[in-house]
């Protein structure tokens, strides 16, 4: 299973075509900097979750995170920014237990998995991967962990 798990994280660095470096695995450069773009910003912090956090709701994200979103693959299972492919992302992908993203809004998270970020291994969702309201459940699973 870990060596499936391995070969679907380095598939993916490849073929979306991240940057690979050598960097301390779970190290996020500036974590709590602005992701959004400044001209983005007012809108993104304007954009409210539809989905209510509910345990039901919470599960479901949780599920489509671990799942069917593939965010595992850099995320790893528990958010703590430790997947397989996130060891080899420079810089290392977001650590969602850092009590710092509570001052983020929900805007802020959606703008970044519909967008995702320039620079990083952070990819735009693929509409035809999940829809916008799998991306505000798994949203709600992710505010969860901090």
């Amino acid at each position: 299973m870990k060596f499936r798990k391995l070969v679907l994280a380095l598939a993916l660095v490849s073929f979306f075509g991240v940057s690979i470096a050598q960097s301390a695995p779970g190290k996020e450069t500036d974590p709590l900097g602005p992701k959004v773009p400044e001209d983005e910003m007012e809108e993104a912090k304007e954009w409210k979750n539809p989905m209510k956090p509910t345990p039901a709701n919470i599960a479901k994200g949780k599920a489509l995170f671990q799942g069917k979103a593939t965010c595992f693959t850099c995320h790893g299972n528990e958010g703590k920014g430790d997947g397989v492919a996130g060891a080899a992302l420079d810089p290392a992908p977001r650590n969602f237990h850092n009590p710092g993203l509570k001052k983020k809004t929900d805007g802020e998270f959606m703008y970044v998995i519909k967008n995702g970020i320039e620079g990083t291994g952070m990819i735009s969702y693929a509409p035809g991967i999940i829809t916008e309201e799998e991306a505000a459940l798994i949203l709600l699973y992710e505010r969860s962990l901090h």
